[in-house]
Parts: structure tokens; sequence; C-alpha cells
């Protein structure tokens, strides 16, 4: 049988870590994903789904607004199972699609200060706009992202997995630019 080796979506043997003076960036490889459509009194893993353009998290699972009547539920350190198997668990009636594979996270620290000026370069939305506790999905250079703002000094960008090397470049690039 062949050795297989398991590589990040950056393509190396572990997360990819960098600071940029007071900002830095992280590849969460441990984060599970998996898309719920259907019902919104159902409360998975403890949540209660958040509204439109809403974000919440508790004991290391966490919940955003993707759309109607759909949300992406996350959980910390739990990539490596089958985490949609557990989530459908919890919400037999809902639709749940395994999204772990598709997407990668990328997890943002600065101060308030440095994580305003680094979301004013990326995105043409107001920083002010996305708040704790908020999340989006928009346009970050020709890349389509969900943001989501974790704390005042936290913001997950969560990407394509097949753009992962394409969007670690433009959050180095401007957290780069932030020093000069």
């Amino acid at each position: 049988m062949t050795d297989l080796t398991p590589i990040t979506a950056l393509g190396g043997p572990a997360a990819r870590v960098a600071s940029f003076g007071s900002v830095s960036l992280t590849e969460n490889t441990g984060l599970a994903l998996a898309s719920l459509a259907g019902a919104a009194d159902v409360a998975p893993m403890g949540l209660d789904l958040p509204p439109v353009g809403g974000a919440v998290s508790a004991g290391g699972y966490g919940a955003f607004w993707t759309g109607p009547s759909q949300w992406m539920i996350e959980a910390a350190g739990r990539a490596e199972t089958d985490f949609a198997a557990a989530l459908q668990a919890q919400a037999p009636d809902c639709v749940v699609t395994e999204q772990t594979d598709g997407f990668v996270c990328f997890e943002i620290t600065a101060p308030g200060a440095g994580l305003t000026g680094l979301l004013q370069k990326l995105v043409n939305l107001d920083p002010k706009t996305l708040g704790p506790g908020r999340a989006v999905r928009t346009g970050l250079e020709h890349m389509t992202v969900f943001l989501i703002r974790r704390s005042d000094t936290q913001l997950a960008v969560i990407g394509m997995r097949s753009l992962a090397e394409t969007l670690w470049h433009a959050l180095s690039v401007a957290a780069r630019r932030l020093e000069d």
C-alpha cells in the first residue's frame, strides 16, 4: 500500500503561522465545517442559530448565518472526525452537508486598530459593521470569503480550499503593508 502523508491546505505537514508586527496569521487546520439548512428552531451543539449577519460560539462550536434558513456550523479541533454525522444527529430534520475539505480557515489576531486597518486594506466594508459576533460573505480580491469577527482582536477568514495559497498571499501582503 502507498504510504500517504497528510498535508494542510497550504501544502505543509503542519499549520502555517506568520507574524507581521502586531498581526498574527494562523492556518486553522483543525476546524471542522458542516452546512445546515432547515428549521431555525434547532439548537445543534447547544448553539442558538444566529440571525442574518450573526455569528455565535460556545464550547468549541460556532455557527454563522450563510443564507435564508442556512448556517455554517464550526467545530474546533474536529477536522479529522465525521463532524457532519454528529451534527446530523443533533438536527435530524435538517439537511447537513460536510464542508471541511472544501474550505480553508485563517485566523487573524491583532489589536483592534490593527484588525481595523487590515480590514480596510482587504475588503470593501466599513469595519464598524463587522464587530464581534458578526459574519459576512464578501469579496476579497477575486475570491469569495466568509469573515467571522470572533472578538475585538480576532477575525476568521474562510475561503475555498483550492485558493488557499492565493488567500494566504493576499492576507500576508496586506498584513505586511500595515507595518509600513
